[in-house]
């Protein structure tokens, strides 16, 4: 997988909103990144990891297409005679943010992270177009649930530009979609960073077959550390927990790719950043 730092990268820097809370360095030394940043962006075990994830889904496809029963949200119901379909988050699941993440430095913003999804070309993660090109080709509706909150833009129009950047940041990692079948936080009243209510809205037109993400909050409710209603706090012991209690969800109708980089673990490790 082939990853480039663009070399407008300098423009864009001096451009960033001057009340941003992220600032972007000229140049980071390979050595200076944070481990996990530095692995998703130069380790070949990242991109063989991902092509596992997404040729494991890709084979059992027909099988959950073919069982009627089967649906990859717990407690999903009457769902036999409903069209099939898979629901995919997008940050580091459906396209790479590695640049970005290579560049930030101190507190992450959502202004400066719009900004340079804006002006940078989104990155490809090994086996994702594929995946989705064959659910597709099999009838299989994709839909796409992203945490990217909707927020008004001085450098980009209308009250959720968060949309068409994403959609464009799909399309550069060999992804097409459209609105219609991407959910962002905000777009609707009720549409939080609990992904449960939009996987649940899918789920009243379609047997959702299989969740990707790379995130437990992908998969489940209630698994982050501050509250988010309608759910508690979890701990870490919760999240262990739930995580086991599906077990035979994961690698047949759930799939989870590695995301060392940020997260909802990353509240609950203590040395996150030393």
């Amino acid at each position: 997988m082939k990853r480039y730092i663009p070399v407008l990268m300098l423009i864009i820097i001096a451009g960033l909103p001057a009340c941003t809370q992220t600032s972007l360095t000229k140049e980071q030394s390979p050595k200076a990144l944070p481990q996990g940043i530095a692995w998703v962006n130069s380790a070949a075990e990242y991109d063989a990891l991902t092509l596992q994830t997404y040729q494991n889904a890709t084979r059992h496809l027909d099988e959950l297409i073919a069982d009627k029963h089967s649906t990859a949200l717990p407690g999903q119901k009457d769902a036999a005679g409903l069209p099939a379909a898979v629901i995919l988050d997008v940050d580091e699941t459906s396209l790479s943010n590695v640049d970005f993440q290579i560049h930030i430095e101190g507190k992450f913003s959502h202004e400066a992270f719009d900004y340079w999804q804006q002006n940078n070309p989104a990155g490809r993660i090994e086996g994702a177009p594929e995946f989705i090109q064959a659910a597709r080709s099999k009838g299989v509706t994709v839909f796409f649930i992203s945490n990217r909150p909707c927020h008004e833009r001085d450098f980009a129009p209308g009250p959720c530009p968060q949309e068409e950047i994403t959609l464009k940041n799909l399309a550069e990692a060999g992804i097409e979609t459209d609105a219609g079948h991407l959910m962002l936080v905000g777009e609707k009243p009720g549409w939080n960073r609990e992904k449960r209510l939009r996987q649940e809205l899918v789920a009243r037109d379609y047997r959702v077959i299989m969740l990707v993400g790379d995130d437990l909050g992908d998969f489940l409710p209630c698994v982050r550390a501050k509250p988010v209603a309608p759910c508690p706090a979890a701990s870490a012991d919760d999240r262990q927990a739930m995580t086991l209690q599906y077990s035979e969800y994961w690698g047949t109708r759930w799939y989870i790719l590695p995301n060392p980089m940020h997260g909802s673990w990353s509240s609950f490790i203590s040395n996150v950043g030393k």
